[in-house]
């Protein structure tokens, strides 16, 4: 019986296949780093252009704003909860997932991300209620078990973290993005250090959660 042979229909629908996914990922490397910078309002073409592509490439992948920018969002809450899960497989020590996953978000900008949820679509998409469990989820996961084994001040939640990092990783008004860089990532691992037990202080008020933050 004759060798197996490629079939050459099949190769041709595979080439495109990939240089479609390709086009998408620069489509939304461009979105995040154009977002960041001039804010959700951006012209898409700007975007198109930045990300190299043709206007109908971009509209092809995403027809309207909110689906980049919600795809924007999605991604770059997948890849902060893929450094934690990264860091806790290599090391097994929660408080380094739990900074990895912290240091990874200030990298991804998410502080200047994330508000663009409330203003420009519906917060119950699926896909981004998908990706916000996932991060909250195993965020949760990580505090616990930092707490646990005793790495982790038993007096802080999850909601705690989060509006925290926010905060620290969020330029000040009038502040451009690379001074800021300067120094973000050396307030976050004050913060950080803050949060190792055992604590120096008690705490006002209650842990946060992420409900709470969610009602604030």
């Amino acid at each position: 019986m004759p060798a197996a042979t490629a079939n050459p229909e099949a190769r041709k629908v595979t080439r495109p296949r990939a240089d479609a996914l390709r086009n998408r990922e620069r489509i939304v490397t461009a979105a995040r780093e154009m977002f960041v910078e001039y804010g959700p309002e951006v012209p898409l073409d700007e975007i198109a252009r930045r990300a190299g592509v043709g206007n109908a490439t971009l509209y092809r992948n995403f027809p309207d704003r909110d689906a980049l920018v919600r795809e924007v969002v999605c991604s770059v809450m997948d890849r902060t909860a893929e450094a934690a899960e990264q860091a806790l497989a290599e090391t097994g020590d929660a408080f380094e997932a739990l900074s990895r996953f912290v240091h990874a978000a200030a990298d991804e900008r998410i502080s200047a991300l994330c508000p663009m949820v409330s203003s420009t679509f519906d917060q119950h998409h699926p896909d981004l209620e998908a990706a916000r469990h996932r991060v909250e989820h195993l965020v949760e996961e990580i505090m616990d078990r930092a707490k646990a084994a005793g790495q982790l001040r038993a007096d802080v939640g999850v909601g705690d973290l989060m509006i925290a990092a926010a905060q620290l990783s969020r330029p000040p008004a009038g502040t451009g993005c690379v001074l800021h860089d300067r120094f973000v990532h050396r307030h976050l691992q004050l913060f950080l250090d803050g949060l190792r037990a055992p604590a120096r202080s008690d705490l006002p008020g209650a842990a946060m959660t992420m409900e709470d933050l969610r009602q604030a």
